[in-house]
């Protein structure tokens, strides 16, 4: 969803009047206008995933352990920074710190469910407590920004006490809040959510969390330019969009008439016995391109998990395995039929089909072609923050 469109929700809200003419559609438009930092996002999905279940009363602490379980897996299987680096390498994004510090404090891996995520920040609350309390300094208030815009007075950002009187004032005098505020201090601030605004997010939650995806989306690709395949990264990926199978036929079919070498052993590949994986973890480059798969020995491939191998000595190794396939594809025609059935799931890149895969490379030429689309990608990888595997 493009955009949070005001007119297209009051007609579909306007069917029964329930509450129609209540709300102020357009402020809620501008909640997440103009962000400083990436958590400004995950706060309004927060309060909508609480709304969506029924949620009526909560705290900023509640809502901030919804965010961290909401950004874990970008951040860490992913390595997105949420607002980008400052220039001296630091984390720009508190909610980011915030993940990084559960990280630290825990012992979870880069997949763990919400479930998980949860009983580890109830285990290290007070060591989370600082890094939490940080999120709350202005968000809360700031994402109301938008309704202000109907008073005639001004808010008075630097002060917590008369921000909460100026939010129940606003929602009093003036318009209809998605929420106010209660009394008491940082983590412990009540947060009150409005019948009627509950109504309409509960009636059009997918469209609301689809808005605020899309906005995350554009903001997260501004500050990771060089991270391929964003848009997939925001929650865990369903194994099944994996597409190796024909992959796996294609090296069947070679190994079963070449000896082909595993990359870090040097130890011959043993037919059908063997998983295919990426050179460039699949969680950074997000597809399933011939060029960067290759057979490696199953054991070793849970040891590689989601780091880089050394680009010296295995990248030789790789692009020879990579040759070997190319050769046997463009001299048997039951390999070449095996190929072909690859290109549905397999071969996007322009320059694999144009360059790497055309017939009459000749190895060097091969390999330079291979060096150059891939050493750029393993370089960003390096950058966003991927280990270097050291086996």
């Amino acid at each position: 969803m493009a955009e949070f469109d005001p007119a297209k929700v009051g007609y579909n809200l306007s069917i029964d009047g329930k509450y129609y003419n209540t709300l102020d559609i357009e402020g809620f438009s501008h909640m997440m206008k103009d962000p400083s930092y990436c958590y400004k996002f995950y706060w309004l999905e927060a309060i909508v995933q609480l709304i969506s279940e029924g949620v009526e009363q909560t705290t900023f602490d509640e809502v901030i352990n919804e965010m961290i379980c909401n950004a874990w897996y970008s951040v860490r299987e992913f390595h997105i920074h949420l607002s980008g680096m400052q220039a001296d390498g630091q984390v720009r994004d508190g909610l980011e710190r915030a993940v990084l510090k559960l990280t630290e404090l825990s012992n979870l891996p880069a997949n763990a469910s919400k479930v998980e995520i949860r009983n580890a920040i109830r285990e290290h609350d007070a060591e989370l407590k600082a890094s939490k309390e940080q999120l709350t300094n202005m968000v809360p208030y700031r994402a109301l920004a938008g309704f202000f815009l109907k008073s005639d007075s001004a808010a008075e950002w630097n002060s917590v006490r008369k921000m909460t009187a100026y939010i129940e004032m606003i929602n009093r005098d003036v318009v209809l809040l998605p929420y106010t505020l209660g009394e008491s201090s940082k983590l412990k601030k009540e947060i009150y959510f409005q019948p009627s605004w509950m109504e309409m997010i509960q009636d059009n939650t997918v469209s609301i969390l689809g808005w605020i995806q899309y906005e995350k989306v554009k903001w997260l690709q501004n500050n990771n330019p060089e991270v391929p395949g964003l848009v997939y990264k925001l929650a865990p990926m369903d194994e099944k969009m994996r597409k190796l199978s024909n992959v796996h036929k294609l090296w069947d079919a070679v190994i079963d008439i070449n000896e082909v070498k595993d990359v870090f052993t040097g130890e011959a590949i043993a037919g059908k016995k063997y998983d295919v994986d990426h050179f460039i973890p699949w969680s950074f480059v997000m597809n399933d391109e011939l060029w960067n798969l290759m057979p490696m020995d199953s054991s070793l491939n849970s040891s590689k998990s989601n780091r880089l191998p050394k680009w010296n000595p295995y990248f030789e190794r790789f692009a020879g395995n990579q040759y070997l396939l190319y050769e046997m594809i463009h001299k048997k025609e039951g390999i070449h039929k095996l190929f072909e059935a690859c290109y549905r799931d397999n071969l996007h890149s322009i320059w694999a089909g144009q360059e790497l895969y055309r017939k009459g490379n000749s190895k060097e030429e091969f390999f330079g072609i291979l060096e150059k689309n891939m050493q750029p990608v393993y370089d960003s990888a390096r950058r966003q923050g991927y280990e270097v595997w050291r086996r």
